[in-house]
């Protein structure tokens, strides 16, 4: 499985939204309809998943799911 599918697997899971929607430039709270609670809970996922920390400023960039995909490949996530 590739980072963008794990990636859309997990998203699709916690938002309960078809893989589909998921795609690189649909906007969390705009398009995909997430919550604050939906977001802390989704972060926390990705970090259990692939084994890395998000910090609070790091947050606070990731609006897409194209931010998430490009934040774990600049960690080194493969």
């Amino acid at each position: 499985m590739t980072l963008e599918e794990k990636v859309i697997e997990i998203i699709s899971e916690q938002l309960g939204i078809p893989k589909e929607e998921c795609v690189p430039t649909a906007a969390f709270i705009e398009d995909l309809g997430a919550d604050s609670l939906d977001l802390f809970e989704l972060v926390m996922t990705m970090e259990e998943a692939f084994h890395t920390v998000i910090s609070d400023a790091e947050i606070k960039k990731i609006r897409t799911v194209r931010d998430i995909m490009d934040f774990l490949r600049n960690k080194g996530v493969s």
